[in-house]
């Protein structure tokens, strides 16, 4: 009887075995088109492109404030070092979206395990800027806090998720004690800022998690408690919220901001010929939605607006057919995390909120929080990723939603 042989593996040949079996990298960038969140991926590269314009509008005015009488930095100074790390971003935001859910949880919490340590050294060795101890300079300066933001996010949701294994766990208390850690650690520095934001998304966590009411509601009067001892206790703190309502040294650039915010009208006074943004501290940064309004206008700060309300609005979208717990809660995360930082910074930036030194996500200048934050949109699309060919095995948390209500 004539016909082919069958492969027989013979030791050695393992490695030509796994060669002949995988995919191609054109087959595998296939794949990742078909099961991308397109819509979510282009929202993401709406914000960085405006972040791009931004950012040179917003360069001239930074350089300036910047150069002393021995350095003297050139305009664009700053739009061709956010380009620069851009690339790298964009680079890890790519990257990022290619894992597997099973793998970008295991990423988030080899990450996060490493960004507690990195927190444990800030208060030791860390560089003090503008008498705040936030960052580490190991080769490259950078913030762990930035890092640490998804993943935390991605591992509380892990955690979270184990009720489904056994509703006995005390998951609860594992990422309640998880929170006061990074709380502890970050009002070491200190970042109420940042606390503030971890705290945030730990509630909405806590909240879709499915733990019971009465829980909650103790963990919300826990947590307004410690934020009046905060402000009792942190002197920092005290002086930002009392000069937001009463005026004073540390509110005045909050309210240059606004007066920054509005002078460029509807449709703003033109690239680079805004005035006012030339006194503006860290116009690049934590103020450039300031610089948006002056010389493009209200339309397209309103416009930045609907892109983070797009992004959640697609992201919700995309949860109502979600069967899976883990890639729910994490997802939630994930998107509270990036957009409440930017709305913080919008309201920073209207005078509605205190002073928190937060950049705007995937918009303001950064570094290495360039590179955090892009690492969270990559890691958001590739939680949201999905095979289109593919039923699901049980009913999506919409239908059982409606269920819940049909027998209500």
């Amino acid at each position: 009887m004539s016909g082919a042989q069958p492969y027989v593996p013979r030791s050695g040949r393992k490695v030509e075995t796994e060669e002949r079996f995988r995919p191609s990298y054109k087959a595998q960038l296939r794949v990742w088109w078909r099961e991308i969140d397109r819509v979510l991926l282009a929202l993401i590269a709406g914000l960085i492109a405006i972040g791009i314009a931004a950012v040179a509008a917003a360069s001239p005015a930074s350089a300036d404030r910047l150069s002393t009488s021995d350095v003297t930095l050139p305009p664009l100074y700053f739009y061709w070092a956010h380009l620069r790390w851009l690339v790298v971003g964009l680079t890890v935001m790519i990257g990022a979206s290619f894992l597997s859910r099973d793998n970008a949880r295991r990423l988030a919490i080899i990450l996060g395990a490493g960004m507690i340590a990195a927190l444990v050294l800030v208060p030791l060795i860390g560089v003090e800027i503008n008498g705040a101890r936030r960052w580490l300079r190991i080769g490259m300066q950078f913030q762990p806090s930035e890092f640490l933001k998804p993943a935390f996010a991605i591992s509380l949701a892990w955690i979270l998720s184990w009720r489904l294994r056994d509703p006995n766990l005390p998951v609860l208390g594992i990422v309640t004690g998880v929170m006061a850690l990074v709380a502890a650690l970050l009002m070491l520095q200190p970042n109420l800022g940042a606390t503030i934001l971890f705290a945030g998304v730990w509630f909405v966590l806590i909240l879709l998690s499915g733990i019971p009411v009465q829980r909650i509601g103790m963990l919300a009067a826990g947590g307004i408690a410690l934020l009046t001892a905060t402000y009792l206790l942190y002197d920092n703190a005290r002086h930002r919220i009392d000069s937001f309502f009463a005026g004073g040294t540390a509110y005045d650039q909050v309210d240059l901001a606004e007066k920054t915010l509005l002078s460029g009208g509807w449709f703003g006074t033109g690239f680079w010929l805004g005035l006012k943004k030339m006194k503006l501290p860290e116009a690049h940064t934590d103020y450039i939605f300031s610089v948006i309004g002056e010389e493009f206008g209200l339309i397209i700060c309103a416009l930045v607006v609907l892109l983070y309300l797009a992004i959640i609005a697609r992201v919700l979208v995309r949860l109502v057919n979600e069967d899976d717990l883990f890639a729910t809660l994490a997802t939630a995360g994930l998107v509270t995390q990036i957009t409440g930082q930017a709305f913080i910074n919008i309201l920073v930036n209207l005078q509605l909120f205190p002073s928190k030194g937060m950049t705007l996500p995937l918009v303001s200048y950064g570094g290495s929080s360039t590179i955090a934050v892009c690492l969270a949109a990559g890691l958001l699309l590739a939680i949201t990723r999905r095979n289109p060919f593919l039923t699901r095995e049980s009913d999506g948390l919409g239908a059982l939603v409606a269920k819940r209500r049909l027998r209500a």
